[in-house]
């Protein structure tokens, strides 16, 4: 796995904005598109055009929308955790829904977060710097060497 960010993201504003937000807040990252559901499922499976994983490379963490063409958000997340190689995607809900069922749903179907979409260029870059500083920065997925485990396994 390695530092990609994949964006789900059907609205040219949104993707214009959250890439706008990211260099503003110095996200390095590469960062891909997906325009919609059956597009994100096909970059994360390596179909067709995607089949090059070294040009689209499985994100460390993907922004997923609801509602998307064809594919709707909650159904890729469903189809996401459905694959063992991307378990450990993190998975971040970014939609304009504050519903409740919405929110229940994502997280039953292993979002690991669920933010809603800000309305004004501040609040974008302020969730920007908040992806960046705990998503990119600070956490410590899965994938990452454990090096407490090792310590006490050694240790025996």
């Amino acid at each position: 796995m390695n530092s990609t960010v994949l964006l789900v993201e059907d609205e040219p504003n949104d993707i214009f904005f959250m890439k706008h937000a990211f260099q503003e807040v110095g996200i390095l990252n590469p960062l891909q598109v997906a325009q919609d559901g059956r597009e994100a499922i096909n970059y994360l499976s390596g179909a067709g055009e995607y089949a090059d994983r070294k040009k689209f490379p499985l994100p460390c963490l993907m922004l997923l929308d609801l509602n998307l063409p064809r594919v709707m958000g909650l159904d890729v997340l469903k189809w996401v955790r459905e694959q063992s190689e991307m378990k450990t995607i993190i998975v971040i809900i970014l939609s304009s829904s504050r519903l409740v069922p919405d929110i229940e749903r994502a997280y039953q179907l292993g979002a690991n977060a669920y933010l809603v979409k800000p309305s004004t260029p501040p609040e974008l870059r302020e969730l920007a710097t908040g992806i960046k500083q705990f998503w990119l920065k600070l956490n410590h997925g899965p994938s990452a060497p454990r090096e407490p485990a090792a310590h006490i396994a050694n240790s025996k």
